[in-house]
């Protein structure tokens, strides 16, 4: 997809691509007694998120590091389905499609600025040339990375305690790959915003001379997206995975003895933020 549009957002970040995601959710009864493709489903989602990861680590287009990412995010999704974690994935769907919108649109805004060049070892400098873009872009990226009580925060790393709890072999597989994808996420995250707005500037005088903000028509949802993307995930968490919430009994079934919330309310401290330690330590090294 050639520009950074509205319509590329929504595709990536909200709707077709997670699809599929949203059918296997609504389809829960027939996945809960299907163990061998709940298995599947798990693999498959733990694979994906580790190897669209490992692809976003190596490309130099704004745009494909942040699509690579959403295939990764799409993993997280997947395997938590198959570790019957539904209403988890629906949240995570939704949390992920406020920040990822976030982080296309405002791509979509550097690239306008800089006359559609995507390639970002001919960017640089821009924090100080485009503030609000480089803030939109940072809030997005640590929501994505999964940062403390910013939106991805609550789901995510509920994904991995999900997993963690499960004692299987496939979980404790995708809780593995999950964690090594949480510290790719998070370099390829701070390596773009390295690359893009901190060494030095590497685009042409020209278009250099030209740089300017986008217009309030960009900046105002952009603004109300970041605002999302920090407070979405605390504000409906109870709804979509407190304990005994019933706002979703009716469209989604998991089965008694699959309900690994209660177990991942209380697990140890060091296993919870494994995925934070992974991601300071990647910051560190991007």
């Amino acid at each position: 997809m050639e520009g950074p549009t509205p319509v590329s957002a929504l595709i990536h970040a909200a709707t077709m691509v997670t699809a599929g995601v949203f059918l296997i959710i609504r389809s829960s009864p027939l996945f809960e007694y299907a163990n061998f493709t709940l298995l599947c489903l798990a693999f498959i989602g733990g694979v994906t998120a580790f190897f669209s990861s490992t692809v976003g680590l190596v490309q130099y287009d704004m745009k494909k590091v942040i699509a690579y990412s959403t295939c990764s995010q799409l993993g997280y999704m997947i395997f938590a389905c198959g570790l019957s974690a539904y209403n988890v994935s629906l949240f995570h769907l939704m949390n992920h499609a406020v920040f990822k919108a976030l982080l296309f649109l405002s791509a979509g805004s550097i690239i306008h600025s800089l006359a559609n060049e995507q390639d970002m070892r001919k960017m640089g400098g821009l924090a100080k040339l485009l503030p609000f873009a480089y803030s939109y872009i940072l809030i997005g990226s640590l929501a994505l990375t999964g940062f403390p009580f910013l939106t991805g925060y609550y789901s995510k790393d509920l994904i991995l305690e999900i997993a963690y709890t499960r004692y299987t072999i496939q979980g404790s597989f995708v809780h593995w790959l999950g964690s090594i994808t949480a510290f790719f996420t998070a370099f390829y995250s701070f390596r773009l915003i390295y690359l893009s707005f901190f060494r030095e500037i590497q685009s042409a005088k020209p278009v250099a001379n030209q740089i300017h903000e986008s217009p309030a028509l960009i900046t105002v949802p952009l603004s109300i997206l970041a605002v999302g993307s920090i407070f979405l995930g605390y504000c409906t968490k109870d709804i979509f995975v407190g304990v005994g919430a019933p706002y979703l009994d009716h469209v989604i079934l998991i089965l008694p003895d699959r309900n690994g919330m209660y177990l991942a309310e209380f697990l140890p401290f060091t296993i919870k933020n494994i995925p934070l330690f992974f991601g300071v330590l990647s910051l560190i090294l991007a």
